[in-house]
């Protein structure tokens, strides 16, 4: 499925697009249709029933997906029968890698439109701007965009080794790569070096850029990159981490599922490990 994003919807003769598709969020998740054996989102003839008035006010276009228009918008808060709310982490696996990626993207938009209601400057009721993705205060003229939080993960290798934590808020026990924010003024690298020292207490060096990642949970763009350990022992901060060890390819704890970022820098290095076997 090719998705191709966009702020302002095609014009139909009937002046609607009866073949749309609404990603409705509801708090809890995305609203689904689990139909003969495949999950669903609402079409432009559903979409009533599951958000409770006409989408136009409050839906937001977010492109084309294999050339049908895309929406996002808020979903009823008891959503009726047969369509159900799945937390948007429970679908991996179960939706095509674009449809993730466009719920994804809904769920970020539909936060922010209500999160940005009011002008953070002076509190007057915001409005859309046509022709791009913000909220515009009619009275002084600020402008808020959706939020994006950038944050770097990265393994670190120390020679065949490679280390991987269980962090304290993992909704399940499996080991990843090491995760943190960018606070204001500093770089990537700067960030990279910091949170690996913040967390586990060892110097890494040779930092090299791996590829990102849209991570909606809530908003975070992942930067993942590949480093080496440089210099110290492992020393968790038990706030943040409950346990990371150094493993070997063959010994892996339970790890990410494939859809992530992390699972992808691991199982490159786990390519790479195998390839240095058979030589």
């Amino acid at each position: 499925m090719v998705f191709v994003p966009g702020t302002a919807p095609p014009t139909t003769p009937s002046g609607a697009d009866t073949s749309a598709m609404y990603f409705a969020i509801h708090r809890k998740g995305l609203v689904v249709w689990r139909d003969d054996g495949r999950l669903r989102v609402p079409n432009a003839s559903e979409v009533e029933v599951v958000c409770g008035s006409s989408p136009a006010p409050a839906s937001h276009y977010l492109g084309q997906l294999d050339g049908v228009s895309v929406f996002a918008i808020a979903s009823l808060e008891l959503v009726p029968a047969p369509f159900e709310v799945v937390n948007l982490r429970g679908l991996f696996g179960d939706l095509d890698d674009a449809l993730f990626a466009v719920a994804g993207r809904a769920i970020q938009i539909v936060e922010w439109a209500a999160t940005h209601r009011f002008c953070g400057r002076c509190a007057t009721p915001t409005e859309l701007t046509a022709g791009e993705r913000a909220m515009r205060c009619p009275a002084c003229n600020l402008s808020a965009y959706p939020r994006i939080s950038p944050a770097i993960i990265v393994l670190v290798r120390k020679g065949d080794l490679a280390l991987l934590a269980h962090g304290a808020r993992f909704p399940a026990p499996f080991y990843s790569t090491l995760a943190g924010f960018v606070e204001a003024g500093e770089s990537l690298e700067e960030t990279l070096v910091r949170e690996v020292k913040e967390e586990v207490g060892i110097d890494v060096g040779d930092i090299r850029y791996f590829g990102s990642q849209s991570w909606p949970f809530p908003n975070s763009l992942m930067l993942g990159f590949f480093a080496t350990w440089k210099s110290g022992d492992i020393v968790i901060d038990p706030t943040e981490i409950v346990d990371a060890k150094w493993f070997r390819a063959d010994e892996l704890p339970m790890i990410p599922p494939p859809l992530s970022i992390s699972r992808k820098l691991i199982d490159v290095w786990l390519a790479e490990m195998s390839a240095k076997a058979t030589t």
